[in-house]
């Protein structure tokens, strides 16, 4: 039977399916529609800067590093620029692949290997590091063209530190390295500004003036806008805003006279601190041995870190900052000086010194045997240690150490130098916190007959002792020791000296200072350093000292020959000069040199014979003294500022 179709129904239903699509199709062209006025309007801006920025590259412009001077605007730090062959680990599948097939290209030496090495384990895997520095033009075009075989690996051209005296004075200038996974963290902390002006920086002050000034030095960071390909590499440069180099820093230090010291030392351990006690520039600032910060601006490798790190001699220590040591008897002024201050002992007080010192049931020596009768001032001539063993009992430590703080004993000076320590200047408090027992949280009576000859806990700093011999000479003006005199801006050559805090009083008497001046005087006319400063053309005032290495039982003889020679006493020397007008006071230590008057007082000389005389040692003189067996100066003196300055070391100077 045939079926009869509903044709009305049939064309209902189509219409209706018409109605459905073509609201369906107006819908959607409703949406596209929404979505174009939407992008091309709304969003149009911002779509736009995207389109521009994936054209375009906005790449940091590293500044010049700022350069380092001395007094006499003598470079002591300064940048040039070399190409390096630098892997991102991240964008290379096997990195010691990579360097094996590099090494057919380019010459890359086990040094450099362990370099990498070393970088690599301070480095994120997406950071580029260097395998290779100081190309030369020839395999800059050697490797590139070869540089399709090496995805990751390229060729950038970077600003490096030099500096041209090699070691000579590195503990003040330290040096800048790459910036490691701490320093990158702790610079989050910084703000915005700071953070920006570090885009593209990779190397960074870690030690001396590079890191206390980084800020200074390191200049403003400018801008390229560059046009880049749809591969990403530069097609051309649309703008640019040009870095800012660093401010320039001047420092106080005399780098010829620092270089004097240095010598003078040899291969012997110690550290000096020079100071003009009228304003509390540093003029020579020497820890021995030193290092050569040339090492580290490339990364230094593992041996030549190893060699540093665990040498005997601590290369690495700034002695001069860090370094604490008894004072020994050039503490003995400084004690003079309590117990007038205090009321506890007059001038003219005599003390009878049979050479040795009863306190509870111990006696006390002194090498210097049954000197008699000694009043304060000849007491610093002749370093009576009866006269100060009974001074010390007298006072009590906490009274000393009263006393002893203003001067800057166990303090921190605020030099503008990093990483300074504090030592110890004991008192009853001090070792309460110092020690866990209850016995030996106490202080006993006997502990303080030591201080007074500047041994027992007493520890501080040639800094320290620099900064209280300046205090004296100055009739009691405290100076905040400085190494930076000024900085001076790259662009308009406007010097700006750094502000320093004005002198502070300590309000010591006139007459008081004057017993104290006369006592050290008398020391280099007729006392320890009298041979020494034979013929000087200035009158000086010191005192010599010699400070235990390692404690010694009471009445045992001390017989340098039979120690080890870490073991010897330290031979020290504090001073100032000339007495009626001090120009410069200084502290030095010779380690393990044993007497003062013999290792320490001959460097102090020359060094016043430099600044004030303009006298340069003679050559015999130099060599006498490198091995601590020179007095008075031998030979004629070479006139200081026409002794010839030596060239920059082959090996720190740049390419």
């Amino acid at each position: 039977m045939t079926e009869i179709r509903n044709v009305a129904a049939d064309l209902a239903r189509f219409k209706r399916r018409v109605v459905v699509i073509g609201l369906a199709v107006l819908f959607a062209f409703s949406l596209l529609c929404a979505r174009l006025v939407y992008l091309q309007v709304v969003r149009h801006e911002d779509l736009a800067e995207q389109a521009e920025s994936n054209r375009t590259a906005i790449v940091p412009v590293v500044p010049n590093r700022g350069l380092i001077l001395d007094r006499n605007g003598i470079v002591l730090a300064s940048n040039y620029s070399a190409y390096t062959l630098e892997i991102t680990p991240s964008k290379v599948g096997d990195v010691e692949e990579t360097i094996e097939s590099l090494t057919q290209v380019l010459e890359i030496s086990p040094r450099d290997r362990r370099r990498f090495k070393r970088l690599r384990e301070d480095s994120r895997s997406f950071d580029s590091i260097p395998i290779r520095t100081r190309l030369s033009d020839e395999e800059v075009a050697r490797f590139a063209a070869q540089r399709y075989r090496f995805p990751g690996v390229e060729i950038k051209a970077r600003l490096f530190r030099n500096y041209p005296h090699a070691e000579l004075a590195s503990h003040v200038l330290g040096y800048i390295g790459r910036i490691n996974q701490r320093e990158k963290t702790a610079m989050e902390d910084w703000d915005e500004e700071d953070q920006a002006n570090y885009k593209g920086t990779d190397y960074i002050g870690k030690l001396g003036i590079e890191q206390s000034y980084e800020k200074t030095l390191h200049g403003q960071t400018g801008v390229e806008q560059m046009e880049t390909s749809a591969g990403g590499r530069a097609v051309r440069r649309l703008a640019s805003h040009p870095a800012t180099p660093g401010n320039t820093v001047m420092l106080s230090l005399d780098i010829k006279l620092q270089k004097l010291v240095e010598d003078m030392f040899g291969d012997r351990r110690g550290a000096l601190v020079a100071i003009d006690p009228k304003s509390g520039e540093v003029l020579a600032f020497v820890s021995k041995p030193t290092f050569d910060p040339n090492l580290f601006v490339e990364g230094i490798d593992t041996e030549s870190w190893q060699a540093l790190t665990e040498s005997l001699d601590k290369p690495l220590l700034n002695r001069a900052l860090r370094g604490t040591y008894p004072p020994g008897s050039t503490y003995k002024p400084f004690m003079a000086l309590a117990a007038l201050q205090t009321g506890k002992r007059g001038p003219n007080v005599v003390v009878n010194d049979p050479g040795y010192f009863n306190f509870g049931g111990h006696r006390f020596g002194s090498p210097e045997g049954n000197i008699g009768g000694v009043d304060m001032r000849r007491s610093i001539q002749l370093s009576s240690n009866i006269y100060y063993y009974s001074l010390a009992n007298e006072m009590g430590v906490d009274l000393i150490h009263d006393f002893m703080k203003p001067l800057g004993f166990g303090q921190i000076t605020g030099i503008d130098l990093g990483g300074e320590v504090r030592g110890v200047l004991p008192s009853t408090e001090w070792k309460r916190n110092a020690y866990k027992r209850p016995e030996q949280k106490k202080w006993y009576a006997g502990e303080t007959i030591s201080l007074g000859i500047g041994q027992g806990y007493n520890a501080f700093t040639m800094l320290q002792l620099a900064q209280a011999t300046s205090i004296v000479a100055d009739g009691g003006r405290k100076h905040k020791p400085h190494l930076v005199l000024a900085t001076r801006n790259t662009v308009s050559g406007q010097v700006v000296p750094l502000p320093q805090p004005p002198a502070e009083n300590l309000g010591y008497s006139a007459a008081n200072v004057a017993v104290v001046r006369e006592g050290l005087t008398s020391v280099v006319t007729s006392g320890t350093a009298r041979g020494v400063f034979a013929g000087a053309g200035y009158q000086a005032a010191g005192k010599t000292g010699t400070a235990q290495a390692v404690t010694q039982a009471q009445n045992t003889k001390y017989n340098a020959r039979a120690l080890e020679e870490h073991q010897r006493d330290h031979a020290l020397f504090m001073a100032f000069a000339p007495v009626n007008d001090p120009k410069i006071a200084l502290a030095v230590i010779v380690e393990n040199a044993g007497w003062g008057a013999g290792a320490a007082a001959p460097i102090a000389r020359r060094v016043f014979d430099y600044w004030l005389m303009d006298q340069y040692p003679s050559e015999a003189d130099m060599a006498a003294i490198k091995v601590g067996k020179a007095t008075a100066p031998i030979g004629k003196p070479r006139v200081a500022s026409e002794v010839a300055w030596p060239a920059a070391s082959a090996a720190a100077t740049a390419p």
